[in-house]
């Protein structure tokens, strides 16, 4: 009640502010439920699309290349991936009328910036690994003691 009471509060005092609830909600607010930069959000940093992302940051490839390069994602799985980030103008698709089909993906201007902070997050816990992982055994031995 606290949570819905809070982004009423807040809703109504950004509406006053600067107009619509719809107005808000293009402007984005990852806290509201409704709020449509989530889905982005959600394709944007779920595993396979950070691994497509850092991937096309190497210039154009091909779905058969991406499917190589990314080890454990499924056709179908990649197909998906692709499809949302195009949709949401990161990835830019170009498919070739030839026989057999000839598709190409790369990224926009746009998917560049994204890819580039995706790929400074993944830097980061690479780098961070070996804390990582101990702090899973920390916590590992503490739930099991």
């Amino acid at each position: 009640m606290v949570n819905q009471t809070t982004n009423t509060q807040i809703a109504a005092t950004t509406t006053a502010n600067t107009g619509s609830l719809t107005d808000l909600l293009r402007q984005g607010n990852l806290f509201a439920g409704p709020c449509p930069s989530r889905q982005v959000l959600k394709n944007v940093s779920s595993r396979w699309g950070v691994l497509v992302l850092i991937s096309l940051r190497d210039g154009t490839h091909r779905f058969s290349e991406l499917r190589k390069r990314i080890d454990g994602v499924s056709e179908k799985m990649l197909a998906q991936t692709l499809q949302a980030l195009e949709h949401d103008g990161f990835v830019s698709r170009i498919a070739y009328p030839v026989v057999p089909p000839h598709v190409e993906y790369s990224l926009t201007d746009m998917g560049e910036e994204v890819a580039r902070l995706v790929a400074a997050l993944a830097d980061w816990i690479e780098t961070s690994l070996p804390r990582i992982t101990a702090a899973q055994q920390q916590a590992e031995a503490a739930a099991g003691s």
